[in-house]
């Protein structure tokens, strides 16, 4: 897993079947202290109901097929939580404000 911020959505009225009824969302790879780290934005499936702004947890490649459970959805990012806090070297990194 790895941490992400939600920088948008993304809105497809014509989709793979198995995708129908999916939230999607565009975001960027985090830091710990949950700013973006510069990364190229990708779009992940919401699993949890994440909002724009938001630092979450995503789960990428099969496992995030998985996550889903559609039988062989073709998804290779999702959200899977987001987050309240990160502490890291014995300090608070990020706090959900």
């Amino acid at each position: 897993m790895e941490l992400a911020l939600v920088v948008g959505s993304v809105v497809a009225s014509v989709k793979e079947p198995r995708l129908t009824g999916t939230k999607l969302l565009l975001v960027e790879a985090a830091g710990s202290d949950g700013r973006s780290s510069g990364g190229p934005p990708y779009i992940a499936v919401d699993l949890v109901g994440a909002g724009d702004g938001e630092v979450v947890m995503v789960t990428r490649g099969s496992p995030a097929g998985r996550a889903l459970e559609v039988q062989g959805a073709p998804v290779d990012a999702a959200i899977v939580g987001i987050v309240d806090a990160v502490r890291a070297g014995g300090r608070s990194a990020f706090e959900k404000s």
